[in-house]
Formats: C-alpha cells, structure tokens, sequence
C-alpha cells in the first residue's frame, strides 16, 4: 500500500498531487530530458494549469485534449485538469490529421495543448476545430505558448473533488465501424487499479523508482506513470521508445520498476547493450498489451535477471485485470504456463461464455467477460457501443476468447472481433477497408491480421481490382493509406485476388483468407 497517508486521503486523481505535495513535497516526482519536478512543484505546475484552463473557460467534466509525446508538460495538464475536475482527452499522435479531427470533435474539446513535432498535423486541420482553444507547446506564430498561457490564470488550487462516477480520463480506442470511441474511466475506474494493481506490482514511496516510457495516449502508458505517482514514487519518463535511452534510464537512474509491450523487449534483446547494463536495481518488469512469444520471453527473463509479471486488460477495463505472478514464470517447470495471461485479481470476475451465453468448462474456448470496479463508465456520447459491450449486470465483453484450465489460469485463444494487435496498438480492419475502398481501382477488399515476428502481427489486405482499370501496385494503395490513416494501422503487404470468398448470404470468410497465415500457430493471435 501507499506509505504515508496516501491510501486514506487519495479520493481522486487530482489528490495524488495535493496528498503527496503535502506529505513529500521535496521528494522527486518525474524526471523527463534532463528536466526534474519535486512532487511539491508538479502540485505548482498543476495548479497553474489548472488556472489558465479556468481562464479559458474550462469548468468541471470539460475535455482538455494533449497532442504530445511523454513529457513533464503532459502529467501537468492532466493533473492541472483533474484539479478542477475537467477530463484529460490524450490523444494518439501517431494517428493521421483526419483521425485526430474525428477524435477532438467528438470529445468536443475546450482546449487543446499541441507538441512541436505536431504542429503541422493539427494546422492542416485547424479549420475543422471551431472554438477549441490551441496552446503550444512551443512557440508559434498564431497560437498562444504554454508558459505564457499558464500565467493568465489565477493561481492556487480550485479545490475540485471528482466523484467516484465523474470521468477522470478519456482515452480512444478503435471501434469496429471504424470511428475510434471514447473510453470513459471514471475516478471510481482509476483508483481501483492504482490501489489494487499497483499494490500487486510492489510500488513502494521513497523506494521504488518507475519507469513510463509506454505513450501517454495509452491506458498502458499513462496508466502506469499514474499508478507509480499515486505510491509516491519517483517516476522516470522517456519521450519516446528508443532503446539506448531505454537502456541508460534501466542502468543510470536506479530503476526498479518498468513496464513494456513485447514489440519493446523484443526490440531491446536485438541491441548491442544486451548484457552490459548495469539492471541491478531492477525489481519488476510488466508486461503485456500484446502476445509474447516463448523464445522472446525466456531471453529477455535470462537478460533482465528481475521478476516478470504479465498482465492482461484493455482501455475499457482500466488496463490490468489478470496476472500471471512472477513464480508461475517458470520455464523448466511449467514451460505452458508462459502463454498464460495468469489469474483475474481477487476483485475482479471473470466468466467464459460460450455461443450459447452459457458459462464454459475448463478447456473450452468462449468469450471472456469480466465485471469489476474497473469496468469503464461508457463509450463517450456513444450510448449503443456502450450497450453491445456492457450487460445490465455490469459485465463487459472484452471481445476475446480463450479458456480457463483446471487450475483457473487463464489462456488467450483467439479473438471474438477480428481486432489486430500489431506492437501493442489496436487496428481493426474494418477502418482500413473503408480508407481503402476510397481509392477508385479497389472493388472489394479483406484485412486482416498475419504472423509477425517483430511486432507479433502485422496488417495485410488482399484486394480484389475494380474492372477496367489501370493496374496499381501494392504500394501505391499503402501510399494512399497513409494519406488516411496512422501508418501502424496501414497494409505492410497487399496481395490482389480475381473474388473474395464469401458465404451464400455473402458475409465475407475472412477466416480462410487468415488461416493459411497461421497454420502452424500455438494461437491465433500474434
């Protein structure tokens, strides 16, 4: 648990700031590219943020939209937010200027603060944002600059406390018609997986020392840098995922605790600082968002020389619901367990249920559905998403199917949607045929997922040629995917076809098209 009196004063996101500033005001909070803020002046910092988002008429459960990579500046605004109970919209940058248009229209955001590096996506689309207040990052010519802007608010804090159902953070995931949804994690949402998952992963104030170099658009990134501040730990955080600065941050700044996507432990074991970082301090390392393969998660246990912990979870769950403990990572004892997602937490349920909606045995593959304080409020002004996943009893469809064995551990079989994880990120077909179908030599076309040994599985499209046009090669049409679309979601490969296989009501067999890609596959997710 929290030490201090963090466990009893923290009611809500904005209290990780104000309980710790008051109990360890001098104790470092985060370190990011040199620069360093004691939890006493991240409190500062926020509250200047959350002046000027009063100023620029900000009021409670207003969106605040982040377009930035990891930064100091970012946990600013969005504890600068939950200080006045607004809701903190960190929106992916990796997404093309059309998909970041859709997703600040939805939310509806008051005001959006914009990184350098994104100034020119947001300007080719700044006509489309109406009234929604710009602040840089950086300097510009038409936008006001954060520093500036931080001082047109009055200071001190406004005192906000958020409800357990008021929405802290409001995090977009992709959606199978295509348009990304807005996941609603309520104060109720957060503090049971700070509280619950953190005190699992041995979070200790004054002791640990955290690592969140995972985006801060993610659940799996902001989620973990929150959960390390509300311990009170010092929290080390990297711009972007590059494996030397990875390596120095595990061997130079005592980190104990760190969590990774395999596509990021993968990429490290290929690096020539492989067994020469100093990892004694290293206590912990999560992982998850994606499968890992058996090869790559005995190597990088060899490596790290540290307790492995696998988790499994999604946006709408607040990130983990399951773990698989570090002494079930046992390869010469138990080489199977390793592809287990390991055992719900003691206050999460968790069902498998079959076609029929009935609850499976042990070894047979059904829906997993969980119910949980973390469970999300809702999809953002999307009531009938909402509807399809969560039951009138609380229970949320992940959309994933797998199986309990005997033992009650949990294993990952296949997928319900025909979501692709590809690097930890989430890409759904279906939005990657409507950009293509955009372009007038493609008829009919199917994307799915294929095997990848890097990034676990990569986009693939087969197309099927509109008659009477000009041959186009494969990479014109990942070209004008681009133009659309965040390149991780875009086809790596595209093969053309004469017909699509189809049943005779004309649903497309995607599955025939996949199985050949995966013949030979332990399971049928990357």
């Amino acid at each position: 648990m929290p030490t201090t009196a963090a466990a009893d004063e923290i009611r809500c996101l904005a209290d990780i700031v104000r309980v710790h500033a008051a109990c360890r005001g001098p104790a470092p909070a985060i370190e990011c590219g040199g620069r360093s803020l004691t939890f006493g002046a991240l409190y500062e910092r926020a509250q200047a943020v959350a002046g000027a988002l009063a100023a620029s008429g900000v009021g409670p459960q207003d969106r605040v939209a982040v377009l930035e990579r990891n930064s100091t500046e970012v946990l600013e605004v969005v504890f600068g937010a939950a200080l006045l109970n607004a809701v903190a919209v960190n929106v992916n940058w990796r997404l093309a200027p059309p998909e970041i248009l859709q997703i600040l229209r939805d939310a509806q955001t008051a005001v959006l603060l914009v990184g350098q590096e994104m100034v020119d996506g947001v300007e080719a689309i700044e006509a489309g944002l109406g009234a929604t207040r710009i602040i840089g990052f950086a300097d510009h010519a038409r936008w006001e600059g954060y520093e500036a802007w931080l001082a047109t608010g009055d200071a001190g804090d406004p005192g906000a406390v958020a409800g357990p159902d008021d929405v802290g953070f409001q995090l977009y995931t992709s959606g199978t018609t295509g348009l990304p949804k807005g996941v609603m994690l309520t104060t109720s949402n957060l503090l049971a997986c700070f509280d619950g998952a953190g005190s699992h992963w041995g979070f200790e104030a004054g002791r640990s020392v955290n690592l969140a170099l995972m985006p801060m658009f993610h659940i799996a990134g902001l989620g973990w840098a929150a959960a390390g501040l509300y311990f009170g730990c010092r929290t080390v955080v990297l711009r972007d995922v590059v494996p030397t600065e990875i390596w120095q941050a595990l061997s130079g700044q005592g980190i104990t605790h760190a969590f990774m996507v395999p596509a990021v432990l993968q990429m490290l074991l290929q690096t020539p600082e492989v067994g020469h970082a100093d990892l004694r301090a290293l206590r912990k390392l999560v992982y998850g968002a994606s499968p890992i393969s058996a090869a790559v998660l005995e190597r990088a246990m060899a490596t790290f020389g540290c307790d492995f912990i696998q988790v499994y979870g999604l946006t709408e769950t607040t990130g983990a619901i399951t773990q698989l403990e570090a002494e079930d990572h046992d390869p010469v004892g138990r080489p199977g367990l390793l592809r287990s997602c390991g055992k719900p937490y003691p206050w999460v349920e968790m069902r498998i249920v079959d076609a029929a909606g009935a609850d499976a045995g042990p070894g047979q593959v059904g829906e997993l559905w969980t119910r949980s304080p973390q469970n999300m409020l809702g999809y953002w002004n999307n009531p009938d998403a909402t509807a399809a996943v969560l039951s009138a009893e609380g229970w949320f469809r992940t959309g994933d199917a797998g199986y309990f064995d005997d033992d009650g551990f949990i294993y990952l079989h296949d997928r319900v949607k025909d979501m692709i994880v590809t690097g930890g990120e989430n890409v759904y077909p279906a939005e990657v045929e409507n950009a293509l179908m955009r372009h007038p030599a493609v008829a009919d076309i199917a994307v799915f997922g294929v095997p990848d040994g890097h990034w676990g599985e990569v986009v693939k499209a087969v197309v099927v040629l509109a008659a009477g046009v000009e041959p186009v090669a494969a990479e014109d049409l990942i070209a004008f995917c681009r133009q659309q679309l965040a390149g991780f979601k875009c086809p790596k490969s595209v093969d053309f076809a004469a017909v699509l296989p189809r049943n005779p009501s004309g649903k497309l067999l995607k599955r025939e098209l996949r199985a050949p890609y995966w013949e030979g596959a332990e399971r049928q997710v990357g």
